[in-house]
């Protein structure tokens, strides 16, 4: 009775964990999954391995908690998400190809340092609440990639254009070479591109990479599965968590201004950052 009660608290630990995660990961639109490795291996001891099954779970119910309430409420550009996927989705296969001949500390420890450095220019826009002026490109143009969003802090419907489509694209097809070197969703690189190239509200650039990031990883989870890194008794209480926390930070963003995510979205960019450095030294 002693090891099962043990074992309900451990399972109901997790659950807990999993919904700060898939609430912050919602709001910013990194999924659950980058906080969810950490919180696992080292809060609760598991294998590395395992917490990245579990991760990629994760994503999924991170991407379909959120992802369907952002597009209801017309905080996604579908149009942008849809044309983005493509380049991350080849970058993936890309990654998957090159994974078996390089060396993935360093892979993790570059990839840390280009996060690190990425807080540069968003923290020059931190008090950012809506880009500046922002002059839709010919590509952006022609594929209609502009659009508004609904905002309830004005009351209104707040447009914006798009611009630097190729630069986005070339970005994205790097968040996907990542995704695949390393198995991580890419979240963060995914904002960034969206965010800083394409000029999109921050608001938007989250809930559109939470609309991408279930894609990736569903083309992944069938490996993880085949591999046994997926435990039901581990995943099941993370995802059911991710979920019910991401469901309700969908709820949440839409309330708060792009300024007010960009402060969630920086600390958070800098644990990612720190993670993987830490995993590229080996710590984790």
């Amino acid at each position: 009775m002693g090891i099962l009660g043990g074992i309900d608290l451990f399972i109901f630990e997790i659950f807990l964990a999993a919904i700060a995660a898939g609430l912050i990961g919602s709001l910013v639109g990194l999924g659950g999954g980058v906080l969810i490795v950490p919180l696992l291996t080292i809060g609760f001891g598991l294998d590395i391995r395992l917490a990245i099954g579990a991760s990629i779970v994760s994503v999924i119910a991170t991407s379909s908690g959120a992802a369907a309430a952002y597009v209801r409420d017309h905080l996604t550009n579908v149009r942008v998400g849809m044309l983005l996927e493509l380049a991350t989705s080849i970058g993936a296969i890309t990654g998957a190809f090159v994974a078996i001949y390089l060396n993935a500390q360093v892979l993790f420890f570059l990839f840390g340092i280009i996060l690190l450095v990425s807080i540069v220019p968003m923290i020059k826009k931190l008090g950012e609440n809506l880009p500046g002026e922002v002059i839709s490109d010919r590509l952006a143009i022609r594929m209609k990639l502009a659009s508004s969003y609904p905002d309830r802090v004005s009351g209104g419907a707040v447009a914006y254009n798009v611009t630097n489509v190729p630069l986005g694209f070339g970005m994205m097809y790097v968040a996907g070479i990542v995704s695949g070197l390393l198995g991580i969703g890419s979240g963060a690189l995914k904002v960034l591109a969206m965010d800083t190239a394409m000029r999109l509200p921050m608001k938007v650039s989250s809930a559109t990479s939470n609309f991408m990031i279930g894609v990736t990883a569903a083309a992944s989870a069938g490996i993880y599965f085949w591999r046994g890194d997926v435990i039901p008794i581990i995943a099941a209480p993370v995802a059911l968590g991710i979920l019910v926390g991401a469901t309700v930070g969908a709820k949440l963003l839409v309330r708060f201004q792009n300024q007010t995510v960009r402060k969630l979205f920086l600390p958070i960019l800098a644990v990612v950052a720190l993670e993987m450095l830490l995993r590229g030294a080996g710590v984790l």
